[in-house]
């Protein structure tokens, strides 16, 4: 579920040895559409350690180039660098494991007995895949690659445990900016330094 589109899916395999080169991992990338298409990455540091946001600013700065020379998207597009946030997209094998006994959303990509939309508490992961506990007290037990979207949800729990283990992301009242956003285009540009913007 990191990437769902062909295009995404080239789009990673240039991005992630970047991010693995700057100890970063690719939660989530995403082309969203419009008039001027963005190009969105979530990225962690490896393992899930606390993610800062300069971490995001040096992977926006090193993928510049790269996305430049590569051209993954024909247009002028804006890219987005963000950390996934604490209501955070579960899109790896092994992503379910590090939330046990939290609450997930999940979207499966073919509906089980006519349903995709579940909701409920992570109990496990293992071969078999995410062991959920339905709201309604039933099970559902689906691999990563069988889901279109799953994210935990924002609750008191999730945010304690999140301040605890370190991971909270940057705060907008301490850092003043959660993500940054690279407009590319082919005209000469310069880098603020302070955002990490290019104008």
């Amino acid at each position: 579920m990191i990437a769902l589109t062909e295009q995404e899916r080239r789009i990673l395999e240039i991005a992630a040895p970047v991010a693995e080169r700057l100890g970063l991992e690719i939660v989530r990338l995403r082309v969203m559409g419009g008039r001027r298409p963005g190009l969105q990455i979530m990225t962690e540091r490896a393992g899930g350690a606390p993610t800062s946001v300069e971490d995001c600013a040096k992977l926006s700065r090193a993928l510049s180039p790269v996305f430049e020379e590569a051209d993954p998207i024909k247009e002028a597009y804006v890219l987005e660098v963000s950390t996934p946030g604490i209501d955070r997209p579960l899109t790896r094998p092994g992503d379910f494991g590090r939330w046990v006994g939290h609450e997930v959303r999940i979207e499966l990509a073919r509906p089980l007995d006519g349903r995709r939309r579940f909701t409920g508490t992570i109990t496990g992961e293992d071969e078999d895949g995410a062991h959920i506990e339905l709201d309604d007290e039933t099970k559902l037990v689906a691999h990563v690659n069988e889901m279109s979207r799953a994210s935990l949800v924002l609750t008191d729990a999730l945010i304690e445990a999140a301040r605890a283990d370190g991971s909270l992301p940057p705060q907008m009242d301490e850092d003043g900016l959660e993500e940054f956003e690279i407009d590319e285009t082919e005209d000469d540009t310069d880098t603020n330094e302070k955002t990490g913007d290019v104008t």
